[in-house]
């Protein structure tokens, strides 16, 4: 009780002295600051695992733990998730969208602990994903529920979410343009003048967090010495297009393993079948463990050698096309023990291993340009390195403008932004025409239920058919004599349409209009001779209850032309929804939503 008063007692104070906007920008920039400390707690935890795991006890040994370490990672995580969360820990990013688009931005309190509790364990102990994803979905767990406390409204509460991932991704690249921008395109954010302040204000908070703690240390660190020339445009050009296809093999790989992984009910068994099989892959190929940074750093730098030389099959890497073999060897297994890890239950996101992928791709191709013997003049392979990575972004992320500013914003200029918005187009058109929905929202946008910029359809997402259904309509049974059906429905009700069911099941058979029965309604002689199945006819379609969202449920309003649709639910008739009452829900839905 004493807390609770006080804040009361805080909110009739704020209400009394601090303006709505004022509110809401110290809050984006104590969200962008908590956001920073989470990135910096994640960080260091995992780092420390690192460290751990890489002590003199196993520094001989550490090839035949690269099979043993992931596996320990992921049981570890499992143990946790079960006895410490006890709750299913998601993945970081899709589980902040399905917040968003079907929680109205409510997010359960265990959320800002679960990612920070499980993806260091999963990430330091080898799982082939990154921290990006956790980062953003606790820091937006840790938003959601502060805005709830502070009993702050739909709206405002999605914003904060947005100024959360901001932060985040400011703390983590140090690249505060292209963290604003990352909340606007992955959280489909309004970028209004409105907006735009908190989010500003969460991104250098987070940036400075970071600044902070780890001073000017940057997770890709390079300075660009290869100038952008024009004779090169045709081969960015072939870069976007292979970036494309890879983010396709990406995003359909990616879904296969989940789908597959979907279908085992036992969460032994997906721990034991995934961690061998991503124990397997590490230990034949080393580089894919952990996040990658090491690895894409060297390929910056033009050290291809380092990143590859714990293959296997000691191959020698003096050949340039046993590197680039080893190199698509990588870009092919790395979104494989990605899907691996988050199958067998560990904890991360998929935006490291995107980077890795597209620098690896940029790389492989930059060499073989170059080592065809076709052209004269050879490309620049860091740049292709830095450009590859955009080109996956754009595809798999679907976030080309994200991609373009954090890359331009990491190697400190601009002399890449032609190749960068370049790439990133061609890579994002061609796979948008195959996949319509990212990586984070492919399950969503399945379902009709991902919240987009199409403001139309995000209000109708936003809406529940709950809330439209209407149950006051009269039933008549389709054995029902017309004497009968004027004396129980059209006496008694309000309405000029009824709906009939079977007397036994409640099943929908029909419908009759008023219209229907207006001609013989007076007629006496037919009142004990026509029935209800008689009289009754189709209607132009039926809504279901449990399946049909509310863009579907507006798409059978448009495509019949009827004023009123009746509703099953469980294969029985459950009530009517009307198109007055629908347009009037999304007018007010659409005003709350719009309001900032």
């Amino acid at each position: 009780m004493p807390k609770q008063n006080l804040l009361k007692r805080f909110l009739k104070w704020r209400l009394k002295y601090i303006s709505q906007k004022q509110f809401i920008y110290i809050l984006s920039i104590i969200i962008g600051f908590a956001a920073g400390i989470v990135a910096v707690i994640l960080k260091n935890l995992t780092h420390f695992i690192q460290l751990l795991l890489e002590g003199s006890f196993v520094q001989y040994y550490h090839t035949a733990f690269y099979f043993i370490f992931p596996i320990i990672g992921l049981g570890l995580t499992y143990l946790v998730i079960k006895y410490v969360i006890k709750h299913k820990v998601n993945h970081g990013i899709p589980s902040t969208l399905f917040a968003i688009s079907k929680r109205k931005g409510i997010m359960k309190r265990f959320q800002m602990v679960g990612s920070i509790l499980t993806a260091p364990i999963t990430v330091g102990f080898g799982g082939s994903v990154g921290l990006e994803g956790p980062t953003v979905a606790t820091g937006a767990a840790v938003s959601s529920n502060l805005s709830r406390l502070l009993h702050l409204n739909q709206s405002t509460r999605t914003l904060l979410i947005g100024c959360a991932g901001a932060g985040a991704m400011a703390s983590i690249f140090k690249a505060p343009i292209a963290a604003i921008i990352f909340a606007v395109e992955v959280f489909s954010l309004d970028l209004t003048l409105a907006s735009l302040m908190p989010l500003l204000l969460a991104s250098l908070s987070g940036v400075i967090t970071s600044y902070f703690f780890f001073g000017n240390e940057i997770l890709l660190p390079f300075n660009i010495e290869d100038k952008f020339v024009l004779s090169d445009l045709p081969f960015y050009m072939l870069l976007g297009v292979v970036g494309a296809f890879a983010s396709i093999y990406f995003t359909k790989t990616y879904a296969f393993f989940q789908d597959f992984f979907s279908r085992i009910k036992s969460p032994i068994k997906r721990l034991a079948l995934g961690g061998i099989g991503l124990g397997v892959l590490i230990y034949f190929i080393p580089p894919l463990y952990g996040e990658g940074y090491d690895i894409m750093n060297n390929l910056i730098q033009g050290n291809p050698a380092a990143a590859l030389e714990n293959n296997f099959f000691n191959l020698e890497l003096s050949n340039v096309w046993v590197i680039i073999a080893l190199l698509l060897g990588l870009v092919i297994f790395k979104v494989i023990a990605s899907a691996l890890t988050f199958g067998a239950g560990g904890v991360g996101g998929i935006f490291a291993p995107t980077l890795f992928m597209g620098s690896i791709l940029g790389n492989a191709l930059a060499k073989a340009l170059n080592n065809i013997g076709w052209f004269s003049n050879p490309v620049s392979e860091s740049n292709f390195t830095l450009v590859g990575m955009t080109g996956l972004m754009a595809g798999v992320l679907h976030a080309p403008l994200t991609a373009i500013f954090l890359i331009a914003e990491v190697t400190g200029g601009y002399e890449l932004f032609i190749p960068l918005m370049l790439t990133s187009a061609i890579s994002f058109a061609i796979t948008k025409s195959f996949i319509p929905h990212s990586v984070y929202a492919m399950e969503l946008g399945r379902k009709g239920e991902l919240i987009t910029h199409n403001k139309d359809h995000a209000v109708l997402t936003l809406m529940e058919i709950e809330n439209v259904v209407e149950r006051s309509f009269i039933k008549v049974y389709s054995d029902m004599k017309l004497g009968e059906i004027i004396e129980t429905a059209v006496v008694k009700s309000k309405r000029n349409i009824y709906p009939v069911v079977n007397r036994k099941n409640d099943k929908l058979e029909g419908i009759i209009l008023l219209d229907d029965l207006r001609p013989i309604m007076f007629n006496q002689s037919l009142y004990n001779e026509v029935t209800a199945r008689e009289l009754m006819q189709n209607p132009p379609t039926i809504i279901n209850f449990e399946k049909d969202r509310m863009t579907s449920v507006m798409k059978k309003f448009q495509d019949t032309g009827a004023w009123n649709l009746p509703v099953e639910s469980k294969g029985v008739y459950y009530g009517f929804v009307s198109k007055s009452r629908l347009l009037t829900a999304y007018r007010r839905k659409l005003i709350d939503f719009s309001r900032s």
